[in-house]
């Protein structure tokens, strides 16, 4: 890995005031990191180790509060069952904070003698990992098994190298002979990755094959459920799923479940943050009398940082965002709730100026004449000048999509419940927009654009189906014509921003609104740093440059360098959810897209060459 600059967390350290059992600091990574790259459960390259960064079970007590403050979002923290959240610890070169992390995978090899076994059979000097006979750097192992449900073990060398042995390949692998690792040299490729054992029973045999779906079901192998990132022996039940071989450092070893919210009025001053741990027990009481009685006992009879009339209007907010006619609501419900309710206040906008200095969400409407959008289908377009968005790490999978994943497959970051997760906040600015509801609601009923959809949608819902555990808790999938259309546009227009505006597209990040009752897009900044707050995004949603920029960006889609391939194709991208979508025209940097580029057809924006009424704004291309 390559050593980033300074000023950046270091991963390995420990507790609050002082390093916790003298453990050794290696590597750094930046705090963002720690949610979307190097988060509980990942493997993380440090020069020539490797670790898999260990769950949250101690954090409350070895993150150092003020290099790890809290983080408070009521509305999402609400979604997800916590109380509150945390920042990943990150400070300067003075820092006494850091993640923990365990050594992983255990299995190494030396290049010079060539035995392969574990790390602590090496009799590596203290604090080093280098081989006690020969002294060079020893060797992680390039590979290691994973589950679709999380689990995480060691690649099983010796069955694989005695699996055509007289013993069997589930033996427990006391055959008296040591492991060797070797490369021919010949090719880069797995056929010149040589394993071997000392015991010769067993030929030398290579990796090849060690990929193959079912290379480890074949020798007998099942997952045990061992999840080294809570100890070298945690393990639960055992899992029965089968494994998969991996490279240590493909993205396949960990993904993360991402969930955000924008802080928006009445939580967005952040005058609520006192009560963000007594809001669940607050929520039993709907007298006024009650809650007044119960902030009286809380804080001991003092007075209460957040009046009582306040209080009662937070909790009637909370209350809307209650899922309508869900008795028992499901997180889907609860989170889509959550969007809802983000969708009305960007359409009705937050005044700076009614306002504190404290308000974290301004959302004006543009000064402009918004008339002239009406002919390209654009309404409510509105200047999102100030903003704020929490993202937490609500859990990971492995092998399996995040998006096309069951939350039965999600691996949690403890092993014990916590009321707390790890998150970061940005902030920085956007441009929200709507479509026409008339001229979008009879686009959607024509035929060619259902038939297109229903492809899509198929695709998307056989991926799901053959991910999940249970068929029966497969979420529908939410291929739309609004929502495949709202996603394009809103890929395109990053496209054009970064072009016309100067603003690198993996800066700028998509937010679909997309329901019967929602038809919306947000494009704002996604970083902390300078790009989030230079203003330029906003002033492209003044109408006549959003005008501009709509035209401009439908007319680069009407092409693409991989035409006609890309336009006619039948199927594209991961499962085939994709139609018209590549790399050279529509498809985004991952932390752009909530959707990991899937769901995309650029015809929906221009049509075809067939059809060209299937475009929503097909009429642009007729100017």
């Amino acid at each position: 890995m390559t050593p980033p600059p300074a000023r950046r967390r270091r991963t390995g350290a420990t507790g609050a005031s002082s390093p916790a059992h003298n453990l050794p600091r290696r590597g750094t990574v930046r705090r963002a990191q720690a949610i979307t790259t190097y988060g509980v459960g990942s493997l993380i390259a440090v020069d020539h180790e490797s670790f898999v960064v260990s769950g949250l079970d101690r954090a409350e007590e070895t993150w150092n509060a003020d290099e790890s403050p809290r983080l408070h979002e009521r509305r999402l923290a609400r979604v997800l069952g916590v109380d509150y959240f945390r920042m990943p610890p990150a400070s300067d070169d003075t820092s006494k904070d850091g993640l923990r992390v365990r050594r992983f995978p255990l299995m190494h090899s030396c290049p010079e003698c060539n035995e392969l076994q574990r790390h602590r059979d090496f009799n590596p000097p203290a604090g080093r990992s280098i081989c006690g006979v020969c002294e060079v750097e020893l060797v992680p192992s390039r590979f290691v098994v994973a589950c679709e449900a999380g689990h995480l073990n060691e690649f099983p060398y010796w069955q694989w190298v005695h699996r055509s042995s007289e013993r069997g390949a589930t033996s427990s692998g006391q055959c008296g002979g040591k492991l060797r690792l070797r490369s021919s040299g010949r090719t880069s490729s797995l056929r010149s990755i040589l394993v071997s054992c000392t015991c010769g029973r067993a030929p030398e045999v290579s990796m090849e094959g060690s990929f193959r779906r079912n290379a480890l079901k074949d020798l007998g192998l099942k997952c045990r459920g061992t999840r080294p990132w809570l100890g070298t022996s945690a393990t639960e039940q055992e899992c029965g799923l089968p494994l998969r071989t991996l490279q240590r450092g493909s993205s396949a070893v960990w993904q993360p479940v991402l969930k955000s919210a924008l802080s928006i009025p009445p939580w967005s001053d952040g005058r609520a943050d006192p009560l963000a741990e007594h809001w669940d027990a607050l929520r039993q009481y709907d007298e006024r009398e009650h809650v007044e009685i119960y902030l009286k006992g809380v804080f001991k009879g003092g007075a209460c940082p957040v009046p009582l009339d306040e209080v009662m209007a937070l909790l009637d907010a909370e209350r809307e965002e209650d899922p309508d006619g869900e008795a028992d609501p499901t997180f889907d419900h609860r989170y889509r709730a959550l969007r809802n309710k983000e969708y009305e206040r960007l359409s009705a906008g937050n005044d700076e100026r009614e306002h504190s200095h404290d308000e974290q969400f301004v959302c004006e409407t543009p000064l402009g004449d918004q008339s002239i959008l009406g002919p390209i289908g654009v309404t409510g377009p509105m200047l999102v000048k100030k903003l704020r968005e929490v993202r937490a790490l609500k859990a990971f999978t492995r092998l399996a999509d995040p998006d096309s994943t069951t939350e039965s497959k999600e691996m949690p970051l403890s092993d014990s419940p916590l009321r707390w997760l790890p998150a970061m906040q940005v902030r920085g600015e956007g441009v929200f927009l709507r479509l026409d509801e008339d001229r979008l609601d009879d686009w959607e009923k024509a035929a060619a654009v259902a038939a297109r959809i229903e492809r899509m949608h198929t695709a998307h819902q056989r991926v799901l189906e053959q991910r999940a555990d249970d068929p029966a808790r497969v979420a529908p999938s939410p291929a739309t014509p609004r929502m495949v259309l709202l996603h394009t546009l809103a890929h395109v227009l990053i496209n054009e921003w970064s072009l016309e505006a100067g603003y690198p597209a993996a800066s700028l990040r998509e937010r679909l609104y997309a329901a019967d009752d929602m038809a919306g897009v947000l494009v704002y900044t996604a970083t902390s740093d300078s790009a989030g707050s230079l203003g330029g995004l906003v002033a492209q949603g003044e109408p006549d440059r959003l005008d501009q920029s709509i035209r401009s960006a439908v007319h680069r889609a009407e092409w693409c360098s991989s035409d006609p391939l890309c336009v006619e194709s039948e199927a594209s991208g991961t499962g085939s959810t994709n139609l018209a979508a590549c790399h050279a025209c529509v498809m985004l940097p991952e932390t752009s897209c909530e959707h990991n580029n899937c769901l995309l057809d650029r015809a929906l924006l221009v049509g075809t060459p067939d059809d060209p009424s299937i475009g929503f704004f097909s009429g642009l291309l007729q100017v």
